[in-house]
This record gives C-alpha cells, sequence and structure tokens, in this order.
C-alpha cells in the first residue's frame, strides 16, 4: 500500500481552476469503515459549491471534494474486513477525487462483475437523493404522475430512470428544446421547456387539469409557488436545493385547502446509520436492476482525476446531459 496519493485539493475557493491536483497521505479506514482503491468518482453540483467555498463538508469529513466513488476495497478496519477484495460503489461525504478514499462500509453497494466501474461510481449520490426524497419523502408509487425540475441533469435522469422502473409518470423541465428531446429520448413520459413555455399550465394541460402527486424541486425561490399550483390535492412537494434562491412567497390557506405538505432534505450531512439504512434498502428493492443491467445512470463525459477543474468547467457551463465522471 503505497503512504501518500494524488488528490485534488481546493487551493482557494472559486472557479475550475481552483481544483489542483496534490500529493495527500492515503487515509486510513478506521473501525466499520473499508479503504477503496478508487476506478473513478462522479461529479455533482455540491461539490460545485464546495468548490465555490458555499458547501464545507461536514465535521469529520474530508476536504477532499467527491461525494461518490467506485473501486475495490484493498483494506478494512475492525468489522469490515470481510469486504477486502470486492467491487464496490460508495457513498461518501467526502474524500472522492483521490486514488484512495475511506467509506463507511454500510454505505457501500455490491457491483456486478458485468458492470462497468466507471458507470457504477455515478450511481450513489443521485440514487440515494432520489429514492430518499421522490419514493420516500414524496411517497411516490406506481400509478403516480411527477414533476421533476432539472430533467437532464444527474438527479433528473436518476428520477427519470427509476419511476420508468417503478410506473410512475414522469414530467421533466428543461432549458431548451435539445434537453427536452434528450430527456424524453432517455425515457421521460412528457418534458416542457421552460424557457419558452409556463410550466404551471402546461403540467395542467398534461394532467387534464388535476396536477401531479409529487414535485422534487432542486431551484427553490420563485419556483416554490408555482410547483405548488402543479400538485393535486394531497400532494407532496420536497425540495432538495435552492439554486434559484433561498427564500419564496406562498399563500398558505391553499396549503391548508389542498391538503399540501412541505417538505425537504439535504443528505451528506446525515448519519452513517440513516445513509446504511438507506443502503440496505436500495439493496433491497433497486438494485436486481443493477444487476440485471436495466438501471444505468446517464452518462455525459469522462476526465481524468487530474483534469477535475476541466470536468468542473463542463458542469459550469450546463450542456452537460447526465452524469459527469472523473476516471483514476
Amino acid at each position: 500500500m503505497p503512504r501518500d496519493m494524488m488528490a485534488i485539493g481546493i487551493a482557494v475557493p472559486g472557479g475550475p481552476e481552483a481544483l489542483v491536483p496534490e500529493r495527500r497521505p492515503v487515509p486510513v479506514p478506521g473501525k466499520g469503515e473499508v479503504l477503496i482503491r478508487v476506478a473513478a468518482a462522479g461529479v455533482n453540483r455540491p461539490d460545485v459549491l464546495q468548490r465555490q467555498g458555499k458547501y464545507p463538508p461536514p465535521p469529520g469529513a474530508s476536504d477532499i471534494p467527491g461525494l461518490e466513488v467506485a473501486g475495490t476495497i484493498v483494506a478494512a478496519g475492525d468489522g469490515a474486513d470481510m469486504l477486502v477484495g470486492q467491487k464496490v460503489c460508495a457513498l461518501l461525504a467526502g474524500g472522492g477525487y483521490a486514488e484512495y478514499a475511506v467509506a463507511p462500509a454500510g454505505q457501500c453497494l455490491p457491483v456486478p462483475d458485468s458492470y462497468d466501474l466507471v458507470e457504477a461510481a455515478a450511481l450513489p449520490e443521485t440514487l440515494f437523493t432520489v429514492w430518499t426524497n421522490l419514493f420516500e419523502r414524496a411517497y411516490a408509487v406506481d400509478g403516480d404522475t411527477v414533476l421533476v425540475h432539472g430533467g437532464t441533469s444527474g438527479i433528473g435522469t436518476m428520477a427519470i430512470t427509476l419511476c420508468r422502473l417503478f410506473g410512475v409518470t414522469i414530467i421533466v423541465t428543461c432549458g431548451s428544446d435539445e434537453k427536452c428531446a434528450q430527456a424524453k429520448a432517455w425515457g421521460a413520459d412528457h418534458a416542457i421547456n421552460y424557457r419558452d413555455l409556463d410550466y404551471v399550465a402546461e403540467v395542467k394541460r398534461i394532467t387534464g387539469g388535476q396536477g401531479v402527486q409529487a414535485v422534487l424541486d432542486m431551484v427553490g425561490g420563485d419556483y416554490l409557488p408555482r410547483n405548488l399550483e402543479c400538485l393535486a390535492e394531497d400532494g407532496r412537494h420536497v425540495s432538495i436545493a435552492v439554486l434559484g434562491g433561498a427564500k419564496a412567497e406562498i399563500f398558505i390557506p391553499a396549503i391548508m385547502q389542498r391538503r399540501l405538505t412541505i417538505t425537504g432534505s439535504t443528505l451528506r450531512a446525515r448519519s452513517t446509520g440513516f445513509k446504511s439504512l438507506v443502503a440496505d434498502e436500495l439493496m433491497r428493492t433497486v438494485w436486481s436492476f443493477v444487476n440485471e443491467g436495466k438501471l444505468r445512470p446517464a452518462m455525459d463525459q469522462r476526465f481524468a482525476l487530474a483534469d477535475a477543474a476541466k470536468a468542473h468547467a463542463r458542469m459550469d457551463a450546463g450542456a452537460h446531459f447526465g452524469k459527469i465522471v472523473l476516471v483514476v
């Protein structure tokens, strides 16, 4: 085992150029943790926010960005040594942009031999996020119709895939006709160009005036009251980010009269125990689709780990479809 490794640090918060390769000690797994020789690491919007100085890692987490990896377990702490040698993908609180990363054993999921490890690295963050928010907090079930913003993002494309697998009709919003076409080709039932059309009116048209059972929103701001207009009676709204603003004004009597639920969550700071429970649920309910090759992430571009700045520049440009991945 080498003493040190290449990792991507943040020199000074700022643009993509803030990401610089550097040498770091190889981390040591503690009790219940594993050390993964990283094959690939997914790039996610929270990584961008961390790079900008807007989303620091939770206490105790690595300051190296990266919330998901795939690779081979090469060492383990007490209680996890039986996993050494396994190929896994893992959800992290940080540390993924590196040649080696430590993960709690409970947050690892097995990768089938037939599954590309680079693709596997693009699964955990969006899979955990969409499952816990759309299918648990918003209770989406077979026969429901849901609205998801950012249809060509990693979150949006994972939501499309899961809705297709679980019999949920999904409407997405996108910023261009081209992206709408990409989302529909990936499996979205309906795609709305929010730059040209009023998505509230379109949702009502698509649903025959009934509205959707759930909205998964990463925009916030003035989208919130408009999202509530899209909900059917007893509808559920889940906020997972506030890229468009942290404040909104809503009409409370409408929530009461239509029995709407407004909730939200963040994943990174949740406990290892909670994330391990989610991983167990994914193993029981979703992982068979991974084993069968039916659940694969939408893949955009692959970059070498040393080119993390280029990967972030692509994400900043907003032209990507699905997941951007760093290959080690």
